[in-house]
């Protein structure tokens, strides 16, 4: 089954652009040169043609072949925000975070775990015991697979809780001094700024001293738009 499908993503191969990703990405894995639109092509029609269990079974399959370009189509598989029942993709894609080692994977692997969360938001639980591992990756995804809280325009009074304590745990990352997570905290503040501007300027007021500068520009970056 597994060859197949790899057969599918290799006849899009591009020697040249595998060793640039190769530079770029830094972590010693197979890159074969696919593009991201091809990627997105593919998991769609496996997507349309497969019953959820197949469609697990080669997503794993696909992720454990440890390929960069199978491991991003094996989270596409599962990015989609209808899928009932759902508890098998969010057990996969949690059983996956300690395999992340890359931003590119493993943020392609954090959409999908988005979608899974707005869905049931009761499973920011299971994301707080994220924040708290020895493993840096994981404690990132806490904040990507959050980022629809940054995004929201009209909270309900649920999901303003929920972005509280999501914004809590950015706070408890501002003294880690990983730029991977830095950035995070960043970009978490900077697409939250776009709804909800004031919360970012109290955030910052009482944080920012403490971020990275590049981090506290980054999170800043809108609100200097809103004030001129």
């Amino acid at each position: 089954m597994l060859t197949s499908y790899l057969d599918q993503i290799r006849a899009h191969a591009d020697a040249e652009r595998a060793v640039e990703m190769a530079a770029y990405h830094k972590v010693a894995r197979t890159y074969l040169g696919v593009a991201n639109p091809v990627l997105n092509d593919l998991s769609r029609d496996w997507r349309r043609a497969l019953d959820l269990p197949d469609r697990l079974a080669l997503a794993d399959a696909l992720w454990q072949s440890d390929i960069h370009e199978a491991r991003v189509t094996a989270a596409k598989l599962l990015t989609q925000a209808r899928i009932r029942p759902d508890v098998a993709v969010w057990d996969l894609l949690q059983g996956w975070l300690p395999d992340f080692d890359a931003w590119a994977i493993a943020d392609h692997a954090a959409m999908a775990m988005q979608k899974r969360l707005v869905a049931d938001p009761a499973r920011l639980d299971q994301v707080e015991h994220w924040t708290r591992s020895d493993h840096m990756w994981t404690r990132r995804a806490a904040l990507v697979a959050t980022l629809p809280w940054a995004k929201m325009s009209n909270p309900k009074p649920a999901d303003t809780a929920a972005r509280d304590r999501i914004l809590g745990w950015a706070a408890g990352y501002v003294p880690d001094r990983d730029w991977f997570i830095q950035k995070a905290v960043a970009w978490w503040l900077r697409d939250h700024s776009k709804h909800d501007p004031e919360a970012v300027r109290v955030f910052l007021a009482e944080h920012g001293p403490a971020m990275k500068a590049f981090a506290r520009k980054e999170a800043g970056k809108y609100l200097k738009t809103q004030l001129e």
